[in-house]
């Protein structure tokens, strides 16, 4: 239940529940102006909201807020014509049983809670009683550290930190449940987690703080095994691409590109440029002297001349190693990075 909304999974003919919601306009804030200054000018009415009442004065006031005909909106997953049909009636009996026993949940659904609203009323009480009472004398006053300096010369030291565990530990248990997170995503977000903690407790610094929501994508999806896509792999691949704006032919490219050479392999995967001479430009002579036909530069790249077979200088100084069909531009990373560029086509 939110402000507006009341959501939930009903049971019907059919094996799995429907999705059923409710909907009910919130209160402007011109509305909660009346609402909080009636409460906060009759203590009896504070009073019965915190016994569970709601008291009349406040329905009184002109403000909208018991639901009248035409104010529910109901909604839901199942194939009835009817409006509302049986699902979102049931919905709004169990709604209505809510309603009668705590006001808070009918003031939620109006748009506040009930924690906010009765802090709300207490400031406002605090505020008028203030401006009742007469200004007390100011009291003398010693500063904090002052007061706190005897204090914590008498403590004893902090004891030192515990050590650093072996490994990070292994993630929770989390249940699956009708219309609550995926239990694999969970799984995965908390045990990369774990490895930052992990990585930060020994290092003091966040291995992934610089990488944007691309590069984190494509970290998460290389993460898993690489021996062939399970329905789960499939599954996060497409939801990673659909976060990320990408197609998952994209993704699978750059998870690729990844295992060549993590985020400096990425880079050589997406960004062309021109390196200054030296390794670069001693390439071509070292692959005609291993009988490979004469590539041809461009860029950072060099093409074997029948068009399946390419590699690529990154800034790391290391040749990863691309192949298409030939014919098409369509390269993949294939094989391992090597800083020796007839290593890396070889290998």
């Amino acid at each position: 239940m939110t402000p507006g909304n009341v959501l939930a999974y009903v049971q019907g003919s059919r094996q799995r529940p429907y999705r059923t919601r409710i909907r009910l306009r919130t209160l402007d804030d011109a509305d909660w102006e009346r609402f909080l200054d009636a409460a906060a000018d009759h203590p009896g009415h504070l009073a019965a909201l915190l016994d569970r009442e709601l008291p009349q004065g406040l329905v009184d006031l002109g403000v909208d807020l018991l639901p009248g005909p035409g104010d529910l909106q109901p909604d839901c997953s199942c194939p009835d014509f009817g409006h509302p049909c049986k699902h979102a009636a049931a919905l709004c009996y169990q709604t209505a049983r809510l309603l009668d026993a705590d006001p808070f949940v009918l003031l939620l659904l109006r748009g506040r809670g009930e924690h906010g609203l009765l802090d709300t009323l207490a400031r406002r009480n605090a505020h008028r009683a203030a401006r009742a009472e007469p200004a007390a004398p100011p009291m003398p006053g010693v500063r904090a550290a002052q007061a706190m300096e005897a204090r914590a010369q008498a403590l004893p030291p902090l004891p030192a930190p515990l050590p650093r565990p072996a490994q990070p530990g292994p993630p929770p248990a989390y249940p699956a449940a009708p219309g609550g997170p995926d239990p694999l995503a969970l799984d995965q977000l908390a045990t990369d987690a774990a490895a930052r903690a992990h990585a930060l407790l020994g290092t003091g610094e966040d291995p992934l703080a610089g990488l944007t929501l691309w590069q984190d994508a494509v970290r998460i999806a290389a993460s898993q095994p690489g021996s062939g896509l399970t329905g789960q792999t499939r599954a996060l691949y497409a939801r990673l691409a659909e976060a990320t704006g990408r197609s998952t032919t994209d993704l699978a490219r750059a998870v690729a590109a990844w295992r060549q050479g993590g985020l400096d392999g990425l880079a050589v995967l997406e960004e062309t440029w021109n390196p200054p001479a030296g390794p670069f430009d001693q390439a071509r002579p070292a692959l005609l002297a291993a009988e490979h036909p004469p590539f041809r530069p461009s860029h950072n790249r060099l093409t074997h001349p029948g068009g399946h077979l390419q590699l690529r200088y990154g800034r790391d100084g290391y040749w990863y190693p691309y192949e298409s069909e030939p014919g098409r531009d369509d390269w993949w990373p294939r094989g391992t990075r090597d800083l020796d560029p007839v290593g890396a086509l070889t290998g």
